[in-house]
């Protein structure tokens, strides 16, 4: 009857009250029974992220910072980056914008 039974007595009512959005992955196959994807993919940013840490330059983190999400979400929609990368800047060479979902490759 502390605070330590308040605390279980509010966790079970609140996994109760959501049980329906904790179980959904049961009647339907498309979700996923955990987010390990979303976690390996947020890893490498991450990684890419704390080395760049500290950099003297902004400018450099920058830079870093936009390729590091290029790349990301090139390999998020299955796009070869460095295809991709050649496309974006003759694109920009042209003055368009190119985006990585927007990247068909040419044969």
């Amino acid at each position: 009857t502390g605070p330590t039974s308040l605390s279980i007595h509010d966790a079970v009512n609140y996994t109760l009250k959501i049980w329906d959005r904790l179980t959904r992955f049961l009647d339907d196959a498309a979700i996923p029974l955990d987010n390990n994807t979303t976690e390996r993919a947020f890893r490498r940013p991450v990684i890419g992220r704390n080395n760049y840490f500290g950099a003297k330059a902004r400018s450099g983190t920058l830079v870093a910072a936009t390729f590091f999400s290029l790349l990301e979400t090139c390999r998020l929609h299955d796009v070869n980056f460095t295809a991709y990368l050649t496309a974006a800047c003759r694109a920009t060479l042209d003055g368009r914008t190119l985006l990585p979902w927007d990247f068909t490759p040419t044969a």
